[in-house]
């Protein structure tokens, strides 16, 4: 596995304070990953730094794209598309995490996703991510050249997972949810504070993979959007997202044409929420989230891109 520094990235560094910089004396000498950062000698503004991940669902019910990219050469064509898009890293799924969704065994998960890992980690150069929740799928993965690991049980669902980060030493992106995919939406009860009561169940999982030896610079947060939460309580969460950033943590976002755009924008298929999904991505990169996970690399990037420019001018 090769290592890609802190989470994964040799230019993302832990803090979220200095995922950017201010300094314009700088520009020359950072870092540039696939074009991520926008150069100030182009558009004379300080250099800004976010990070894409592009989604790779190999799975035949996800809710957007589920079933287009089934057959391995269709997931590895896609993820290299996203890279040259602009996507930072790469996110393999096997298992559809959707709202009623039944569960997929190891077995079959590690079916879909290894084909996958071990050709498009010889044909980019970027990380891959593994969208798991099982800590034997998460190991092959690892083995077979992921450095990322995508929970969003946060090691709810198997408790192994954080002794196989741990042991592997990759990124971990721990997300919050409750319950399982297929009964999630049941557990949706936060009293009158969602970002709180949120965060504290957050955390607690953060320290037992700390308590199993992961380093804090290999997590990420993720306040899990969509997952066990109301549209309200989506909006809450994105409104109140610097709770998260001030954590000291990296924080991701994935609002990539969920429901809670469509219930703003009446918009009930998801194939017509990209304009919906920037407006979320505006409003966590204002707040302080620099990953996010999207199907829409190019787009995204674009819009950050200007987004960027304007504020940083």
């Amino acid at each position: 596995m090769q290592d890609y520094g802190a989470v994964g990235l040799a230019w993302l560094p832990i803090s979220p304070d200095s995922l950017y910089y201010n300094d314009r004396t700088r520009v020359a000498s950072i870092f540039c990953y696939n074009n991520i950062i926008i150069q100030s000698a182009f558009i004379n503004v300080p250099s800004h730094i976010y990070s894409l991940m592009g989604i790779v669902n190999t799975t035949p019910d996800s809710f957007y794209d589920g079933g287009r990219y089934v057959a391995v050469d269709a997931a590895v064509e896609h993820g290299i598309q996203l890279h040259a898009e602009g996507a930072a890293v790469l996110d393999v799924g096997g298992a559809s995490s959707r709202p009623g969704a039944k569960e997929v065994t190891p077995e079959v998960e590690t079916e879909r996703v290894l084909p996958v890992v071990s050709r498009l980690a010889g044909r980019v150069s970027c990380p891959i991510s593994v969208d798991t929740t099982s800590a034997a799928v998460a190991r092959a993965a690892l083995d077979a050249g992921a450095s990322w690991i995508n929970d969003i049980s946060a090691g709810r669902f198997d408790p192994g997972m954080a002794s196989v980060v741990a042991a592997g030493g990759c990124t971990v992106v721990l997300m919050h949810s409750r319950a399982t995919p297929d009964t999630m939406q049941q557990h949706a009860d936060y009293g009158d504070d969602v970002v709180g009561v949120v965060t504290r169940e957050l955390l607690s999982e953060v320290e037992k993979f700390l308590a199993a030896g992961v380093a804090p610079r290999r997590i990420v947060l993720d306040p899990g959007i969509g997952f066990a939460k109301t549209a309200g309580q989506s909006i809450a969460l994105l409104s109140g997202l610097k709770t998260f950033v001030d954590l000291g943590y990296p924080v991701l976002i994935g609002t990539s044409r969920k429901s809670f755009i469509g219930k703003i924008t009446g918009k009930s298929a998801p194939d017509e929420r990209l304009a919906g999904t920037l407006g979320s991505v505006a409003s966590a990169y204002l707040r302080g989230a620099r990953i996010f996970r999207v199907h829409d690399v190019a787009a995204t990037k674009d819009f950050l891109s200007v987004l960027c420019a304007i504020e940083q001018a």
